[in-house]
């Protein structure tokens, strides 16, 4: 039944493409595909009329979803009858308003993925984010994996846009496969677009509670440079996802001021290092949507980068209610809560990363594991938590590389972690939150975040299906 729905969806799907003739943005790398599809969709939304890949429809049965406009009926025959009508009311009832750029993630878990996926919709700029050791299982190897990525470039047309990746050496060497125009992006000063003076814009309420507004930047393309802001934005890695839209957005003739503006839209998705309150006045960075061994490390550094309590050069955000104090008092204030701090009035805050299994690395599961482990150490991360056997593997790399074991702690599933952070957790905490999809450690941050109420609303994986 899978099958025969899976090929009437690709034949509708084409059809539909072929009647309407959007611009196709396909999107794909190892990490970092949705957080580039939305950035893409903020700086695009007010110049065009774009449609992005919904939740995370990246497959052979969720592309055409997001063609369509169409929820995934599950099981239910009757729904995906509703689907196919859809489709034909599209092609037989011409729809003025269907969108002119289409922004769709595809995801390769498997050979050949990325070939079937542009076959349905041929992008006219492809993007590519990143190789990494995701899917291992079935690509065996990185070569492999950045083979099968390429596949959403090399059929491009002459007149197309590749978006590539500067900084990861895997995607630079793509655009030697490339006959359209190119684009790169990245940090390196070789990049066309780049990103440069980062910084968190990061404050803590009168009460120690952290804040973070988001990530401050200076965008820079073909001379021009302009300011640019990602609210809600904790880590550096996603202005990548930043710098791939404004390249998108390039290609498509926007300026970097429209583009700028665009990008204080963007919203990073649930899951996806967002900031959320934790109990006793902690800060939670969910990071749970899914998990591999560079996008762990990656979290690592972010995690480190953030300062869990107040220093000397803090700024004190004005709580809801309260006056702005003026300036003496405010210089007098934040002595006396750092003053305190250091005197031990107030608990040090700490950081803890609590990591579960990541899946599919195959024969890279052991090194994997064994890497993010050493990054831990490395970084000199507080308190280490696993979660899952595979976990288990981070936490022998941790010790081995010198972080106490007083400060190791595992568990077989996400319900002991989570019961074991409630009780340990103190005033002025911050803890990173990651791992694979099928460990489920959003159900941790169920557990410590301030609001368990609000759970449907800011974490991932929270509706009827999955819970």
């Amino acid at each position: 039944m899978k099958r025969l729905i899976q090929k009437i969806l690709r034949d509708l799907a084409k059809i539909v493409l072929w009647k309407y003739k959007p611009t196709i943005v396909g999107i794909t790398g190892s990490v970092g595909k949705s957080s580039t599809k939305e950035a893409v969709y903020a700086v695009l939304k007010d110049q065009f009329n774009v449609r992005r890949s919904l939740k995370n429809y990246n497959n052979e049965l969720g592309l055409p979803l997001t063609v369509f406009s169409a929820i995934a009926p599950g099981k239910s025959l009757a729904g995906w009858l509703k689907v196919f009508w859809k489709a034909l009311g599209l092609i037989l009832f011409p729809d003025r308003n269907y969108p002119k750029v289409l922004v769709l993630e595809m995801a390769a878990d498997h050979p050949g993925d990325i070939g079937y996926l542009t076959s349905l919709a041929r992008p006219s700029i492809g993007v590519v984010t990143s190789v990494s050791s995701v899917h291992l299982e079935f690509f065996k190897n990185l070569d492999n994996v950045a083979k099968e990525k390429s596949g959403i470039i090399t059929g491009l047309p002459i007149n197309g846009w590749a978006i590539l990746n500067e900084d990861d050496e895997r995607v630079r060497e793509m655009r030697k496969k490339v006959k359209a125009k190119v684009l790169t992006f990245g940090f390196a000063k070789s990049a066309d677009v780049r990103a440069e003076e980062i910084f968190i814009d990061q404050s803590f309420t009168g009460q120690g509670r952290l804040q973070i507004k988001g990530l401050n930047f200076k965008l820079s393309y073909a001379g021009t440079i302009m300011p640019a802001f990602l609210p809600g934005v904790l880590a550096k890695y996603h202005i990548y996802g930043a710098l791939a839209a404004a390249a998108v957005g390039s290609a498509l003739g926007m300026n970097l001021v429209d583009i700028s503006e665009g990008l204080r839209d963007y919203q990073p998705s649930p899951g996806r290092m967002r900031l959320i309150q934790g109990i006793k006045f902690s800060s939670i960075i969910d990071d749970t949507y899914n998990s591999s061994p560079e996008a762990a490390k990656k979290a690592l550094e972010t995690l480190k980068e953030i300062s869990p309590r107040p220093h000397s050069n803090v700024r004190l955000s004005i709580e809801k209610g309260q006056k702005a104090k003026p300036l003496r008092s405010q210089t007098i204030f934040r002595e006396k809560l750092t003053s305190e701090w250091g005197r031990g009035k107030l608990p040090v805050g700490r950081r803890w990363a609590v990591l579960g299994d990541m899946l599919e690395l195959g024969r890279f599961t052991e090194p994997g594991h064994l890497e993010v482990g050493y990054k831990a150490a490395e970084l000199g991360i507080d308190y280490l938590v696993t979660v899952g056997q595979r976990a288990k593997i981070i936490a022998r790399g941790a010790k081995e590389r010198g972080l106490n074991e007083d400060k190791i702690f595992s568990f077989d599933d996400t319900e002991s972690a989570g019961k074991f952070l409630q009780e340990k957790i103190v005033k002025g905490d911050l803890i990173l939150v990651k791992g694979s999809q099928g460990v489920r450690m959003e159900k941790i941050v169920k557990e410590i975040m301030a609001r368990p109420l609000k759970a449907k609303k800011l974490l991932i994986r929270q509706d009827e299906l999955w819970i």
